[in-house]
């Protein structure tokens, strides 16, 4: 993740009031369950002597938020004296609890985390006559998010089916059935080629008809068809087939979320190997305030050490951010990949 895009949020003079809402299950008392939530979160920063014009304008985010969906999702909100500075999804890990925050700088680290965690797929449900395509978004522990959806329809004008009887056109006509899924199947795949180059996904996942999934396959560029993942999931139109559907993208997110943590852990060491590595927080700090902190890195489920501090000064040098495989053992939880060496 590019710490560049927090840019515009760390410009802003603090203090900074910093508050994270858990995702929960829709239902008919959202609203005033909201309000309640609200309130402690709103007790808790009055509490930490929080500006109130921070204060109101949380508050006013937080409660115009749509009834049923809108105000059961996860959100991190940032707030200055001036206004709200940041109003994002947030996908907490489950039982995460609402948090809230009244600090000189915004307490992003949990954002950070959950963001680069996330896996952002492309999800084509093929058959033969077109595809329903979807930007997904899969967090640890919870549901797909759907960001996007589009439908396609095949151009072909003949029909994709192959024909049963008629032994003496048999072969013509199952020629014009194989050109015509083929035809639908190039339409399919321009439109997840464009796709792809606007969302950027992590992974493209091909789901549906066996035959028609497969067509699509064959009509990729070679840098999609050589990442994309075939599933027989979701090929019917009911909830079960639905269900299977969601159970497969989250393996398949946690596989590849698991692999680019894997790949940015032997960065690290190999970084570390050639006197480019850096960990601790002082160490870090120390690389972050010379410009040469190319990676920022920390380890789920352990806070970091001088985290907003660390946060805003990578931002400002255009760093970027990743997590390391639990179990790293980064002194203080923290690590960093370097432009150049740093003398201790």
């Amino acid at each position: 993740m590019e710490l560049s895009v927090l840019k515009p949020v760390q410009q802003h003079e603090g203090p900074f009031a910093t508050v994270y809402l858990e995702g929960r299950s829709p239902s008919e008392d959202a609203p005033s369950q909201l309000r309640l939530r609200w309130k402690a979160l709103r007790e808790q920063l009055e509490a930490e002597d929080a500006r109130s014009e921070a204060v109101e304008a949380l508050e006013s985010t937080l409660l115009s938020a749509e009834s049923g969906e809108g105000q059961a999702n996860g959100r991190v909100v940032v707030a200055t004296p001036e206004g709200v500075v940041l109003d994002e999804p947030w996908d907490a890990a489950l039982g995460a609890g609402d948090t809230a925050y009244w600090t000189v700088l915004p307490e992003l680290g949990a954002y950070l985390r959950e963001a680069t965690a996330a896996v952002r797929m492309v999800v084509v449900v093929a058959d033969q006559n077109g595809a329903q395509v979807r930007t997904e978004v899969v967090a640890e522990q919870h549901e797909p998010r759907t960001v996007g959806e589009s439908a396609v329809e095949g151009s072909s004008l003949e029909g994709p089916h192959k024909p049963r009887g008629q032994a003496l056109s048999h072969s013509r006509i199952q020629r014009r059935a194989d050109e015509a899924l083929r035809r639908n199947a190039k339409d399919i795949a321009e439109h997840v080629q464009t796709t792809a180059s606007k969302v950027r996904p992590d992974v493209v996942v091909l789901a549906g008809e066996v035959q028609a999934r497969t067509a699509v396959k064959d009509e990729l560029p070679s840098e999609i068809h050589d990442t994309a993942v075939e599933t027989d999931r979701g090929a019917g139109e009911d909830q079960n087939s639905e269900e299977a559907l969601t159970d497969e993208l989250l393996r398949i997110a946690g596989e590849v979320a698991q692999t680019r943590m894997q790949e940015r852990t032997g960065k690290f060491h190999e970084a570390t190997a050639h006197g480019t590595g850096a960990q601790g927080g002082d160490a870090v700090a120390k690389a972050a305030e010379m410009g040469a902190v190319g990676t920022l890195l920390f380890e789920p489920g352990r806070s970091a050490s001088r985290e907003a501090f660390l946060i805003k000064t990578c931002a400002d040098i255009n760093s970027t951010f990743h997590l390391v495989e639990p179990g790293t053992n980064l002194q203080d939880g923290v690590g960093a990949v370097l432009r150049f060496p740093v003398n201790a």
